[in-house]
């Protein structure tokens, strides 16, 4: 997942560069170096991304886990 995460986000940021450079209608490679940087910030945003939805379903699986125990014990933890 990692591999394709950070290609995917290379991706990103070469095509963002280069349609920005079509919509203004200069060269496609007018300054390269705007394209590393272009993808090297998609491969953060890409990797980044890729953490964030780990981590959140991490905390949703947590959080089903301690609503499943509350109903439990709500509904047959009660003795009369």
């Amino acid at each position: 997942m990692p591999l394709s995460s950070t290609m995917i986000g290379a991706l990103l940021g070469l095509g963002t560069q280069m349609y920005s450079n079509a919509l203004r209608k200069l060269p496609y490679m007018r300054h390269p170096w705007e394209h590393v940087l272009g993808m090297g910030l998609g491969v953060v945003f890409a990797n980044q991304l890729v953490k964030w939805d780990a981590q959140l379903q991490e905390d949703l699986d947590k959080m089903l886990e301690k609503a499943k125990a509350a109903n439990e014990r709500r509904y047959f933890g009660i003795t009369l």
